[in-house]
């Protein structure tokens, strides 16, 4: 679980070497931090599989022509994860102006993709084949006028989601379906937009997801039973097991030589 230094996919660096050195490690393959950071493709991906994700657009002057799409629009740069340069606009010239601010400080391409208003859910993911869905968490975004975070201004998040079986259903089986059209492996947090008439639609997924208390994966774990030692020793045994059919020996545990 490591970020890389610089470039357009960093996410793939420390996999890369790993995989070049023959040592074992948890998380996504280079093939799968490629996939997943690069939020045009995982759109592209997600339409192969019939997943519903908002209509949007690559750009990198904002004078493109956006076709079909409606406003407002989310604007956010193409590669990068954390709300980093989120932007909510509304007409063309703030369009412009928000792809300029993308393009000018991430050196990227900036993504414009359609306002969905409604709840946002995340779903943390953990295993492989068989795969385990933690309780939703939902950000909770009280009485604000417009419902996004950036990353300035998170907001609350509630744990497990108030939402209905069915919707709850259609939102599992989507966030499974994205981890698999992406190549995921181990563990993944995937964030969907519920429409107002109860339509999912995937936004992105995030094959490193924090594991700090704070984050949204951790709560989904706690939520399940897990502790922080736990949840990490989770993940553990479900890379050993992919990596060598058997699960980690208990005396090798994460939890041996973590801080009590």
């Amino acid at each position: 679980m490591a970020d890389g230094i610089q470039g357009e996919c960093r996410d793939i660096h420390v996999p890369a070497m790993l995989e070049m050195a023959g040592i074992p490690y948890t998380g996504s393959s280079p093939l799968g931090h490629g996939l997943s950071s690069d939020k045009a493709i995982t759109k592209r991906l997600l339409r192969d599989r019939g997943v519903r994700t908002p209509n949007f657009r690559v750009m990198r002057r904002g004078t493109e022509s956006i076709g079909d799409l409606r406003f407002p629009l989310i604007v956010k740069p193409r590669h990068e994860c954390g709300s980093l340069g989120v932007q909510l606009v509304h007409r063309p010239a703030q369009l412009r102006q928000a792809v300029e601010v993308i393009v000018t400080q991430y050196a990227q391409d900036a993504l414009g993709e359609e306002y969905i208003e409604g709840r946002e859910i995340t779903t943390a993911l953990l295993g492989n084949e068989d795969l385990e869905v933690l309780p939703l968490v939902e950000r909770d975004f009280g009485d604000r006028e417009t419902h996004f975070a950036t990353r300035e201004e998170a907001p609350h998040r509630i744990c497990p989601a108030r939402i209905g079986s069915k919707v709850a259903t259609k939102v599992r089986d989507i966030s499974v379906a994205t981890f698999r059209a992406c190549h995921g492996r181990d563990y993944a947090r995937v964030d969907i937009r519920i429409d107002r008439s109860g339509q999912p639609f995937v936004l992105e997924i995030n094959a490193l997801p924090a594991l700090g208390k704070c984050y949204s994966y951790t709560q989904a774990g706690m939520a399940a039973g897990y502790s922080l030692s736990s949840l990490v020793n989770r993940i553990l045994d479900v890379a050993h097991t992919r990596y060598f059919g058997i699960g980690m020996p208990k005396n090798a545990h994460a939890s041996n030589f973590l801080p009590s």
